[in-house]
């Protein structure tokens, strides 16, 4: 395995654990005690929207400077190539970016139903590679520390 790729895999997880803590305060839950997993091969996640975000931001991270990821929704013969992915809680996802005339177009659906077309593609030499973002509301603080 190439030094490139370890620090690949290396940042993947760290990535993932960040991602989970992220979604793991979004819903509330108590912080997991640390405990050795059932399975070190097979990572658990906790809804199909985590696993998807997962998966998209495991595409974009192997990509070279000269790629980007195009994603784009179909929704009857609607097709929107989706810029940004806004996560409200991990079961809905609003998601931005521009139908074929060009038009802003958001569309908020249930993680579940959700269903994204992802492509690799090489970018025109001299411009630069479109970065799909991917936004999760930040943790509140409890209400006896933010009344402090």
């Amino acid at each position: 395995m190439a030094l490139g790729d370890i620090g690949r895999a290396l940042t993947g997880q760290a990535l993932d654990t960040a991602k989970n803590s992220m979604l793991d305060a979004i819903k509330g839950e108590p912080a997991k005690k640390a405990a050795a997993p059932a399975s070190p091969a097979a990572p658990t996640y906790d809804s199909i929207g985590s696993v998807m975000l997962a998966q998209v931001q495991a595409m974009q991270k192997s990509l070279k400077e000269d790629q980007e990821l195009v994603v784009q929704f179909r929704a009857g013969e609607e097709m929107l190539r989706v810029v940004e992915i806004f996560v409200p809680s991990p079961q809905v996802f609003v998601l931005s970016g521009n139908d074929g005339q060009q038009r802003l177009t958001r569309i908020v659906a249930p993680a579940s139903s959700i269903q994204l077309i992802c492509k690799v593609l090489r970018v025109t030499p001299g411009s630069t590679p479109v970065r799909l973002k991917i936004m999760t509301p930040n943790p509140r603080p409890p209400a006896d520390v933010a009344q402090k």
